[in-house]
């Protein structure tokens, strides 16, 4: 290999990087969406959750004020439980 071709190389691989550091900014900020669990939303309504089933309001009514399906519901119920659980309470 000669001076010459070791100089192309260099400017294929050059353009080669500025194509990839491209491609590399499109991910820098993006989201990884998805749920985040246990967030400060997932927290507020765990919480308006647990206040209405402390005070015995029926299933139907806090499924309705907060918004959640039943399966959510049930999710919330098991978390309560097996922090309770942990607890020693219940």
């Amino acid at each position: 290999m000669n001076i010459e071709d070791a100089l192309k190389r260099i400017e294929e691989l050059e353009a080669e990087v500025d194509s990839l550091k491209t491609k590399l900014k499109k991910y820098e900020n993006k989201s990884l969406g998805g749920r985040h669990k246990h967030d400060k939303k997932w927290q507020q309504i765990f919480e308006e959750w647990s206040d209405l089933y402390e005070k015995g309001t029926p299933i139907s009514e806090i499924m309705s004020s907060t918004g959640m399906s039943r399966r959510t519901y049930y999710r919330y119920k098991a978390y309560y439980d097996g922090l309770h659980k942990i607890k020693g309470e219940r």
